[in-house]
């Protein structure tokens, strides 16, 4: 067995689909609160503010300028902690399987 240095870990999901992460934070709190003999505290998962970028595109580039069409990406974020974290929830949470859309990262906490 691997030793886990901090027992307390942050983890930050990204993505362009809120339905797609709010799944993967479901499945996060399934498996952190259902095998556990030790009590792990969950903080969140936490809504961080959209981040929106806009672009303004010309669509006839040549004749007429004022023909514009604008597109916007949006980037939702959220943040998991989980504290008192045990080595059988940590290997279930390397098994997740996580959808093609979502970025995570995972932070140690040195508290």
């Amino acid at each position: 067995m691997t030793l886990i240095k901090s027992r307390n870990i942050r983890i930050r999901l990204k993505s362009f689909d809120s339905s797609l992460l709010n799944n993967l934070c479901d499945k996060i709190l399934e498996v952190t609160r259902i095998k556990n003999s030790n009590p792990t505290y969950i903080f969140g998962p936490i809504p961080m503010p959209k981040q929106i970028r806009r672009y303004c595109v010309l669509t006839s580039p040549h004749v007429n300028k004022d023909a514009r069409e604008h597109f916007e990406i949006r980037t939702h974020k959220k943040i998991i902690d989980v504290h008192n974290l045990t080595e059988t929830t940590l290997k279930d949470l390397k098994l997740l399987e996580i959808a093609a859309g979502v970025e995570v990262e995972v932070v140690n906490l040195l508290n």
